[in-house]
């Protein structure tokens, strides 16, 4: 393994949701390198699927200066598990609480420069239990995949997210589909 020592660590910036590191490394052919390094508590996201159609919810992403359709996800809260924050999201999001939840995978969305990891799960049997933060839709799986191809949803929580529900379905796994 190609492995980087890192020599010197020193925090920039700390904020609400994440910290900014720049951390001196020593590679494995003796040069050192610099490598900027955002530090984020996690996150989890819920593709949920009913009748065939999958929850979105839309909303404003400031990075990107656009509005996103995308499915229900945040960040980890101290001391909360990767489920209990998906339970929690889903709820303040959509206004859904799910009956169950099934851990779909784990992934990486910008291993280069951040720690962040997405867990995302599958949930079923919805129930409306409160007033929803965002604006929720229900979108036939087969449009949003459609939509992932055409380039318009591009969030990558929703395509691995989607993806990974739209195999199981044709796969016919053990998620309750």
């Amino acid at each position: 393994m190609n492995e980087a020592k890192t020599i010197e660590s020193k925090q920039l910036y700390k904020g609400k949701v994440v910290q900014l590191r720049l951390d001196t490394v020593l590679l494995p052919d003796g040069r050192t390198k610099t490598r900027e390094i955002l530090v984020h508590p996690g996150a989890a996201a819920i593709v949920s699927l009913t009748d065939g159609k999958v929850l979105l919810v839309e909303q404003y992403r400031k990075a990107v200066e656009r509005n996103t359709l995308e499915i229900p996800a945040g960040t980890l809260e101290e001391g909360e598990s990767h489920e209990e924050c998906a339970m929690r999201e889903l709820i303040e999001e959509t206004g859904f609480q799910a009956s169950k939840l099934y851990k779909l995978t784990e992934y990486l969305p910008a291993p280069g420069y951040s720690s962040e990891i997405i867990h995302i799960y599958k949930a079923n049997e919805l129930t409306k239990v409160s007033d929803a933060e965002l604006p929720v839709t229900f979108v036939e799986l087969s449009e949003v995949l459609a939509l992932i191809r055409k380039g318009e949803i591009k969030d990558g929580k929703t395509v691995v997210g989607v993806l990974m529900v739209a195999r199981a379905t044709v796969e016919r796994t053990k998620l309750n589909l």
